[in-house]
């Protein structure tokens, strides 16, 4: 699944790196180790290395279970939707000063419509010669 593998580096036994600095399941830093060594470790404790910072010098790996790696997918996944929005969407709707009435109306109908699905509107009026 493309989305996991955005949401967390690898995960597993591809490891592209020789020396990993390796965090246990409970968070205690365990030191930088082999990739070999990190990987016998993660047989035995029947545990999952995920990479958590890949820029670090050497990368951090967790050995984590199953449930943590979901749980720590869905936290990531709630703070996604809780920030705001990178994109904003601003909607622009003009109109001249000689506008009819009906037109007015229905022209603020659709500003109330983009304002309840949280748009940033903004409106341009042309005054006519």
């Amino acid at each position: 699944d493309p989305k996991r593998r955005a949401a967390f580096g690898s995960v597993g036994r591809r490891i592209p790196y020789r020396i990993l600095h390796v965090i246990n399941e409970n968070g205690e830093s365990l030191g930088n180790m082999h990739r070999a060594e990190a990987l016998k470790l993660m047989d035995q404790h029947n545990l999952k290395l995920v990479l958590l910072r890949e820029n670090a010098e050497p990368p951090v790996y967790r050995l984590m279970t199953g449930k943590q790696i979901h749980e720590e997918q869905l936290r990531r996944a709630e703070k996604k939707k809780a920030s705001p929005k990178t994109g904003m969407c601003i909607k622009e709707l003009s109109f001249s000063s000689t506008i009819a009435r009906n037109d007015l109306e229905t022209k603020t109908r659709q500003i109330a419509q983009w304002i309840e699905k949280k748009y940033h509107v903004k409106v341009t009026i042309r005054q006519t010669k």
